[in-house]
């Protein structure tokens, strides 16, 4: 009698939530999530993922219709004519005044590799050309961007560059093999970071004090591990409200120490690798301290291996606390396993216990992935609500879904109850074209704005969209 209840009480929960609800957690937070309103802020939300292939020749007529949304949901065309494959961005000068985008170009070094969209009037300049495979984009609380490469480890890996005044740089060039920049303007104001290590980059979180935690975007290949988490730890951490710097030697970035995230602790820490991919551990230091190849240390130190760790996010509400918590996708493998991926949660005690490693630190599991939540890989904490934007990027042929394309899901906060899982996702949005997905989405301060790209579509272009709307 009691599971009959319980099922019903689940399946009552689920019909108030809307036709596409998939849920997480237990059900007593679930019948929390449904008192509590409309907690995602967004109604009439999508019950399929799309199944229309829109054509070349109407994708670029009207972009718009790349997409197609949940009811309460608008979108506005910022600039279709970005490069194809487009990806993380982040906005300036800040959330709550957002202008401009500026954004990463996953492309080869002889394409633009850092873009400056004006939000306005869409107005497009490249700022950095000579990256490889540009994919992570942060602001920095000290008035700096931070890029990554998402090019592997090694000699010839992945690095990541910071830049001052992105508005009046323009037109530079970097010179991987040396580190340098030349030409155009300001080409001064960038420089590359050796001592945060070299790996795939794609998930990075700077917290305000310079504190960055950031994932090696790797999978598993013949018993040697997956991609690892990694901290940097600065020399010389921000003061709260210090402000800007003024040259890139004020920044925290300028020196630190790297250490890498291994799980377990029986035995003071003995069951590491395999089978313990949640729970507690450790912040294990890596010896080098000049230029670290991160994905050679990840198994020379035992460190625990994610399924190609993608994008990551810092919990906002966490943060407000003093608290450090971040999120972080692993993409998975849909076509070829049928491994859904997942979204985790790192958490590494207050702030201040973060910068002297003085946390344990733990993952947990947040959203588990499942033939609808397939392949999750960016991922955006909604301020005000504390909700999370899952964008999937997975096969969208499919045989357990056949053809389908990629969706945005709102993903909830955990509840009051024992687990430490999301309390239920809606899909609130879905791709018209089985080529494209969506990445890269930031929200602005007031969380009812998401600026989100629409890459790898049938126009051949990136197609940036303004999503409003939101509750």
């Amino acid at each position: 009698m009691k599971r009959h209840l319980t099922a019903l009480a689940a399946a009552m929960v689920a019909l108030t939530a809307g036709a596409g609800a998939i849920f997480a957690g237990s059900v007593p937070d679930r019948a929390e999530a449904a008192g509590r309103g409309n907690p995602h802020g967004v109604t009439g939300d999508l019950a399929h993922s799309s199944n229309r292939a829109i054509s070349k020749a109407e994708a670029l007529a009207h972009p718009e219709r790349l997409v197609t949304l949940a009811k309460s949901l608008h979108t506005r065309v910022v600039n279709a004519r970005l490069p194809l494959t487009t990806d993380q961005g982040a906005l300036w000068p800040s959330d709550s005044d957002p202008r401009w985008l500026i954004s990463c170009n996953e492309s080869d070094p002889d394409k633009p590799g850092l873009l400056r969209t004006e939000l306005a009037t869409g107005r497009s300049q490249t700022i950095l050309t000579g990256t490889e495979a540009c994919d992570p984009v942060r602001r920095t609380a000290w008035g700096t961007i931070v890029i990554g490469e998402e090019t592997g480890g090694g000699p010839e890996g992945g690095r990541l560059y910071e830049l001052i005044d992105p508005l009046h740089t323009t037109g530079v060039t970097l010179d991987r093999s040396t580190g340098r920049f030349s030409g155009g303007t300001g080409a001064a104001n960038l420089t590359v970071r050796p001592g945060v290590g070299r790996m795939s980059y794609e998930g990075i979180s700077v917290l305000p004090n310079g504190l960055l935690y950031y994932a090696d975007e790797n999978r598993p290949d013949k018993g040697a591990p997956g991609g690892a988490l990694f901290k940097f730890v600065p020399d010389k951490p921000r003061a709260a409200g210090v402000g800007p710097i003024h040259r890139l030697s004020e920044s925290p970035f300028a020196s630190g120490r790297v250490y890498g995230l291994r799980l377990g602790r029986y035995e003071g820490g003995r069951d590491y690798g395999q089978g313990t991919q949640t729970g507690q551990g450790a912040w294990i230091p890596v010896p080098d301290r000049t230029d670290p190849d991160l994905t050679g240390a990840t198994a020379a130190l035992h460190l625990t291996g994610l399924y190609r760790p993608e994008d990551m996010d810092l919990d906002g509400t966490a943060l407000a606390a003093g608290q450090v918590r971040a999120c972080v996708n692993e993409t998975g493998n849909e076509d070829e396993a049928q491994n859904w991926g997942e979204s985790v949660c790192l958490t590494d005690g207050t702030v201040a216990a973060a910068t002297t490693n003085a946390a344990i630190p733990q993952i947990q599991l947040f959203v588990p992935g499942s033939p609808a939540v397939n392949m999750p890989d960016n991922l955006a904490f909604r301020p005000g609500r504390g909700t999370w934007v899952v964008h999937e990027d997975g096969d969208t042929e499919s045989d357990l879904q056949g053809f389908h394309g990629n969706d945005l899901w709102s993903c909830l906060p955990d509840g009051s109850d024992p687990d430490l899982q999301s309390d239920g996702c809606i899909r609130v949005a879905t791709v018209n074209d089985p080529m494209g997905s969506f990445t890269g989405g930031v929200f602005d301060a007031t969380g009812r704005h998401l600026y989100v790209i629409v890459q790898y579509n049938v126009t051949g272009y990136g197609v940036l969209l303004d999503i409003s709307g939101w509750k």
